[in-house]
């Protein structure tokens, strides 16, 4: 099985994914973002869109498909994947790339207002302010209202603490 959890920066998936790993037998964290991070790594560049953002790259998508397989194929239990996917296409291709291998998948939305994103992004410790994350909030709000809502279990974490957050996914993925 994969758990997906989706939703902007300043969400919490990472923080989250850690938590949910921690609470759910036989899983592991896989970070989908790495195999953007190997495309980018490519000389010279691949051609296209995708230098500001892989996920545009067309490999990105059915490669993460196929790695989360093989991954599965060689570990069973569960994958936990903390990644950002705002354009509904892409989300179609990598859920539908997974169904073809029979792979459940759970996907949910960390959501929190913008105010909550905005200040969580601009105050972070680790990676400080960030005009690339924030970026994000106009796209994720977007996706939010047309298609990603609708698409997934919703986790509001305005008011949340990640370990709640966690606790609520694990417990919905357990039954």
């Amino acid at each position: 099985m994969i758990v997906w959890l989706n939703g902007t920066h300043g969400a919490g998936k990472t923080t989250t994914s850690t938590l949910v790993q921690q609470l759910l037998p036989d899983s592991r964290v896989f970070d989908a973002e790495k195999v953007g991070e190997t495309l980018m790594d490519i000389k010279p560049g691949l051609p296209g869109p995708g230098a500001d953002n892989f996920q545009h790259w067309p490999p990105w998508r059915p490669l993460v498909v196929e790695t989360a397989r093989h991954v599965l194929d060689y570990t069973g239990g569960t994958l936990v994947v903390p990644m950002t996917v705002l354009v509904e296409r892409y989300w179609r291709e990598i859920s539908t790339g997974l169904a073809r291998y029979d792979i459940p998948v759970r996907h949910f939305v960390l959501h929190a207002d913008q105010d909550t994103l905005r200040g969580r992004i601009q105050g972070d410790p680790v990676l400080g302010p960030s005009a690339f994350r924030l970026r994000y909030l106009e796209p994720y709000a977007e996706a939010a209202r047309t298609w990603l809502l609708g698409a997934a279990e919703v986790v509001d974490t305005t008011h949340l603490t990640p370990d709640l957050a966690a606790r609520r996914i694990a417990r919905a993925v357990t039954g």
